[in-house]
């Protein structure tokens, strides 16, 4: 993963920029994390500049969560949503935790504060007790500076990466 440009963005934004490159790095088998907001916005990826990369090249976008980090944002959102809705049907509080395991992969999202969702791909091979450990250090640490002015500063970031423009 090549770190994201963080030029130009509050010290809030670059330390959650770390803990995300931190997260990817540190964690096998981890192959992508979105940080998505609570209405289903992309804020933070690990591959944000990935969509712009492939148009450059000219290549065909790939479908699914490994297509880019819109495509893992969408799944979380949903899986998200699915989950609090299942809880307050079953009068069981909030979400804490979902894991989806597959047999060539796993979905991990994980809530972080006024509804926003950390989400991570895993590869068939992650420790899936080590992911979970770490993602609870990410929203630990992320969670209390996930303000509502650094969501519209991260939501702005990713606006103008994916259309190139500057910011």
């Amino acid at each position: 993963m090549t770190a994201p440009s963080t030029f130009g963005l509050s010290s809030e934004a670059r330390n959650l920029h770390w803990l995300l490159t931190n997260l990817v790095e540190e964690v096998p088998g981890i192959q992508s994390v979105a940080v998505v907001s609570s209405d289903g916005l992309l804020l933070l990826s690990s591959d944000p500049g990935h969509a712009a990369e492939a148009r450059e090249a000219g290549e065909t976008p790939r479908s699914g969560p490994r297509g880019s980090a819109a495509d893992l944002a969408t799944v979380v959102s949903g899986i998200g949503s699915l989950t609090l809705g299942a809880a307050k049907l079953m009068d069981s509080g909030g979400v804490k935790h979902t894991m989806v395991a597959m047999e060539e992969g796993s979905l991990f999202v994980m809530s972080i504060s006024d509804g926003s969702l950390l989400g991570v791909h895993g590869s068939a091979d992650c420790d899936m007790t080590v992911v979970s450990y770490h993602m609870a250090l990410f929203v630990g640490r992320a969670g209390h500076v996930l303000t509502p002015e650094l969501r519209s500063e991260l939501r702005k970031s990713m606006e103008s990466k994916s259309t190139g423009s500057p910011r």
